[in-house]
């Protein structure tokens, strides 16, 4: 059930306590109650279910085969929506109808607006969190936490170890880690001159040295907002002009799109700039593609460790990125005329987003901290270490890093770097990705920061996976509620077996 603000009131105890907004926080939550357990879900926000109610409505999820559980069950509730079995792409209000749903279903107390308090949000009693305290003042007690967040806030506040950025490769001897060189997706296959005509450096591009090959770095793959666009005149909304628009801000696009009609003799599609993906009720997902596109380059660095106003500063500076240039191709002339009539069969979805102006309420944070705990699973662990005896699911899709930054080269041309997709097999997950150091902390588990590499977590970081590790979280911490033991020495046997009893996918054959 949905509950009112509790600050000022009385600590609510519970069993279990669940940190975040994601579709993972979702999962965990219902695991957990579904098992007995007294639990809540504390959002930061008015939304439950991420950026998969936020924006993002066609999730990569590999091969179909490899999501069972929970996890399943949600793409099989939204299925129930369009008379389907399974409905792998849907609208973004389905996806939070869908998620509300199951968190009524499994009586889970849903806290909006409760976003945990800045500093002194987390109060330890030695190895154990005793409680969380958010910006209003409600204070939440349990046995087991599990921190849910896309930003890993509650795990930051408690003191367990966590990286972010890049790796090198010497860290974990992953080839894949570190900067990268030129992939060939996402990038500037023919020269574009990286200053405009007076010699002066173009925006969107970056006055930092790309860095050497296979070198550590602090830099973040880019996010973006994935848009929710129609293509239905009676359900379309024309781009707005965004307050402060500058066309000059995209002068890069503009100069790329100009050199491309010279290299190629035509103009550029759509495709060839967006990625559009078709949806029920003529709704389409937009999602980055080519050097100059939704993904807003460089812009992601500060996140994982910024103040909560800084990150607002961060979010806005995402939206305003992104409404400018769906505006710029909408209006602008240096772009070409058939290019700009193919952008304008498309607008806003006028029945999605109606109280935050038809624009997706979630930015798509891709990856912000890692956790550190003692096995930190790598490259080996998705290309050739598959199996694991603690397997609690299952990942299948590709190496997935969108490109980190931007960056003129030696000949002054610019180019883009960071983007890595490299197939990966069908993997096992183990549940000791989700686990803190037992001297951090005891009753903590981490189903969306967890414990991995940038290489391992760019395959890892898909929402389907993090539903699958939610899922395994709740029925976890119930375990380590009945045994009263620390969640490090849970009889990952019979967590196995409960999972498997659930419908989780725990191997693959081969």
């Amino acid at each position: 059930m949905t509950l009112p603000s509790a600050g000022g009131q009385q600590p609510h105890r519970y069993g279990v306590v669940v940190y975040g907004g994601t579709p993972a926080a979702v999962v965990t939550a219902c695991a957990a109650a579904c098992q007995g357990q007294r639990t809540a879900l504390v959002a930061p926000g008015k939304r439950i279910g991420g950026v998969v109610s936020g924006g993002l409505t066609r999730t990569d999820f590999g091969r179909q085969e490899t999501i069972g559980g929970m996890s399943r069950e949600f793409f099989e509730r939204a299925g129930k929506r369009y008379h389907e079995d399974i409905a792998w792409y849907f609208e973004p209000h389905v996806a939070e109808e869908v998620f509300w749903e199951m968190a009524r279903d499994a009586g889970v107390d849903v806290y909006q607006y409760h976003l945990l308090k800045e500093a002194g949000g987390v109060r330890k009693v030695w190895r154990s969190i005793h409680s969380i305290t958010t910006e209003n003042g409600a204070v939440f007690e349990a046995k087991v936490f599990v921190d849910c967040s896309y930003e890993g806030d509650l795990m930051a506040q408690a003191g367990v170890s966590y990286t972010w950025g890049r790796e090198g490769t010497d860290k974990y001897g992953e080839t894949l880690a570190g900067v990268r060189p030129k992939d060939r997706n996402h990038q500037f296959d023919f020269p574009v001159s990286a200053r405009d005509s007076n010699g002066k450096l173009m925006p969107e591009i970056g006055s930092q040295p790309r860095g050497e090959i296979g070198a550590a770095d602090r830099k973040v793959q880019a996010y973006n907002f994935r848009m929710c666009l129609s293509d239905d005149p009676a359900n379309r909304v024309p781009f707005p002009k965004p307050d402060g628009y500058e066309a000059a801000r995209y002068k890069l696009l503009a100069h790329w799109l100009a050199e491309f009609a010279k290299v190629n003799g035509r103009s550029p599609r759509l495709n060839e700039i967006l990625l559009p993906g078709k949806m029920p009720n003529n709704k389409w997902d937009f999602n980055n593609r080519g050097p100059f596109s939704t993904d807003y380059i460089g812009a992601s660095w500060e996140y994982p460790n910024a103040s909560y106003a800084r990150r607002a500063d961060i979010w806005r500076e995402h939206g305003d990125y992104t409404k400018g240039l769906f505006y710029f191709l909408a209006n602008d002339p240096s772009v070409q005329p058939d290019l700009q009539a193919e952008m304008n069969r498309f607008g806003l979805a006028a029945d999605e987003f109606a109280d935050n102006n038809h624009f997706p309420t979630q930015l798509y944070i891709r990856e912000a901290r890692r956790m550190v705990g003692d096995f930190v699973m790598s490259q080996r662990d998705i290309q050739t270490d598959l199996t694991k005896p603690d397997s609690i699911g299952m990942g299948s899709y590709n190496s997935d890093s969108h490109n980190v930054q931007r960056f003129v080269q030696n000949d002054g041309t610019v180019q883009n770097e960071g983007n890595m997709e490299v197939p990966v097999k069908p993997y096992e997950i183990p549940y000791r990705v989700l686990l803190p150091r037992q001297q951090e902390a005891e009753n903590l588990l981490v189903p969306v920061c967890f414990s991995a590499s940038h290489v391992a977590y760019s395959t890892l970081r898909m929402e389907p996976v993090y539903m699958i590790i939610g899922q395994a979280a709740g029925v976890a911490a119930d375990l380590a509620i009945r045994g009263g033991q620390p969640v490090q020495r849970i009889d990952t046997g019979r967590l196995r077996r409960i999972l498997q009893n659930q419908g989780a996918v725990l191997e693959y054959p081969r």
